[in-house]
Formats: C-alpha cells, sequence, structure tokens
C-alpha cells in the first residue's frame, strides 16, 4: 500500500531531525532524551544517588538520561504500558500504571520515598483536540497524584502537559504541592507540538 503525502512528510522531518541524529550518535533510545537533558540544565533535578520513578518510560530516552545522572548509587524504577528493552541498574515494571496491579506493583518497587517523579506519558493523539487534550490532562494528573504519594518532601516533580481545557487547574493545584512551579519549552520539542512540560520544584509534603 502506498504511503500518504503526509506519511511521508513525517518521516522526512523525522530523519532530518537534528536530535534524532544526535541521539543515534550518542546513544540514546530517543530524542526525548534532550528534552530532559536541557529541563535538568535548567532546573537542576538530578543528583547523584537519587531515586528516580519515570512514567511511560518506553522507550527509554529519558530513563537513559536518569540513569546517567544519578550513577550507580542511585535509582531509577521505569514503568510503561510498553515493553522496554532492558537497562543497567534499572527496575522495570511493565503494564498499564492506572491499573490497581501494576499501581502496587510499582509502589512494591519503590518502597518507599522518592527524590523525583519525571512523567512524559501521552495517550494515543487522534488530531481530535477536544477528546486528545482531556486524555493527555487525565495522565498529568495519575502521574502527579504518584508523585503526592511518594515524594519526599523537597521532591521534584516533571510532567509533559499539552496546554488546553484543565490547564490552568493543574497550574492551582501544583502550586499547591510545590514550592516553586515553571513552565518549560524545551529546544528539542518541535515548535508546532503543544507540548510543554511542568516542573514542581520542593514538594511541600
Amino acid at each position: 500500500m502506498a504511503r500518504s503525502k503526509s506519511s511521508g512528510q513525517w518521516l522526512k522531518e523525522h530523519f532530518d531531525d537534528p536530535y534524532v541524529k544526535r541521539s543515534q550518535e550518542d546513544g540514546y533510545r530517543s530524542r526525548a532524551s534532550y528534552k530532559l537533558i536541557e529541563l535538568h540544565e535548567k532546573d537542576k533535578l538530578f543528583k547523584p544517588g537519587m531515586t528516580v520513578v519515570d512514567l511511560g518510560a518506553a522507550p527509554g530516552g529519558w530513563t537513559q538520561v536518569a540513569a546517567q545522572y544519578i550513577g550507580g548509587s542511585g535509582k531509577v524504577i521505569a514503568s510503561d504500558i510498553l515493553l522496554m528493552d532492558p537497562l543497567p541498574d534499572v527496575s522495570f515494571v511493565h503494564g498499564d500504571f492506572t491499573e490497581d496491579e501494576v499501581f502496587e506493583k510499582l509502589l512494591r518497587e519503590i518502597d518507599g520515598r522518592v527524590d523525583l517523579v519525571i512523567s512524559d506519558m501521552a495517550p494515543n493523539m487522534s488530531g481530535n483536540a477536544a477528546s486528545d487534550i482531556p486524555s493527555a490532562m487525565y495522565l498529568v494528573e495519575l502521574a502527579l497524584d504518584m508523585a503526592q504519594q511518594t515524594l519526599k518532601p523537597g521532591g521534584n516533580f516533571v510532567a509533559k502537559v499539552f496546554q488546553g481545557e484543565g490547564f490552568e487547574d493543574l497550574i492551582s493545584q501544583m502550586r499547591s504541592m510545590f514550592n516553586k512551579v515553571y513552565s518549560r519549552k524545551p529546544d528539542a520539542s518541535r515548535a508546532r507540538s503543544r507540548e510543554i512540560y511542568q516542573i514542581g520544584i520542593g514538594f511541600k509534603g
């Protein structure tokens, strides 16, 4: 079957993308790695020895970055509904963490309090903002709930958000939970994308 014109344009954009080329050269699993690197450079999210939870981790681009920054004395617990190839010193929980069984397994793997929760989760986008934005916001809310249950006082939170309905409520909720709240648009985010990243610094506990 012939590819559509739009899929051909996407493939050209993908393979011409400098971040795709860099990820291949640097050994990262996805171009998304550079988004997290940029966020860390601005907000100093990682320190050696931290415990980090990575939600929506597959294929592992963010997980790789987290593991590099925290070093061998740290711990990364990654989770995704998709399978992910193993990474050294990373615990992976496979499944839909919106299901109680998977959520409880994730909590057992965490086994205590964590320093940072990161989420690059996004639903399968249909192109219909009326359904896509609420679906994406639901995942952010779940990630924030996980942060509320697992973060140490002073811990931090990062999540991908698509601006639209519910965004202002999310900001208000984060401001009640964290000492500082920032919105970031990394250079590695495609300009046409509605995604931004919400940063919560200093969990109030």
